[in-house]
């Protein structure tokens, strides 16, 4: 099991990103009220109205439909994370249930899968 000292340090990790990522998300867009834990991308609107402005606008919606997709998929990942903190179950793998290597932890503190169990996955795709 791990050290309290290391969970809380952890935890604070988490909760930074935690803040991060909502900033992030809230700057491109708003939460979806119908879709709980989802942001919708404001549509930049430049104000002309030509081909040219209404192609940069598009692509710029684009943009931030793909970061928020990436940005929300992080988030629900720190959520876990912390998730399994509250359950004990952190630092864990979900897969072989052995502890996951602290400098795998230290570098991802999201992980949920020990490095032997994640190259597996890795492989199988």
């Amino acid at each position: 099991m791990m050290n309290q000292d290391i969970l809380t340090k952890m935890k604070s990790r988490l909760l930074e990103e935690k803040v991060r990522l909502e900033q992030d998300l809230s700057d491109i867009g708003k939460k979806d009220a119908y879709h709980p834990g989802h942001f919708k991308p404001t549509f930049p609107e430049s104000g002309g109205n030509s081909e040219d402005d209404n192609a940069i606008e598009v692509t710029a919606y684009a943009d931030e439909l793909s970061l928020g997709a990436k940005l929300e998929s992080e988030l629900r990942d720190v959520l876990n994370a912390l998730l399994a903190m509250e359950k004990d179950t952190y630092g864990v793998c979900k897969y072989c249930q052995k502890e996951i290597d602290l400098k795998r932890l230290e570098a991802r503190p999201t992980s949920s899968a020990c490095i032997a169990c994640k190259k597996t996955l890795t492989q199988e795709l």
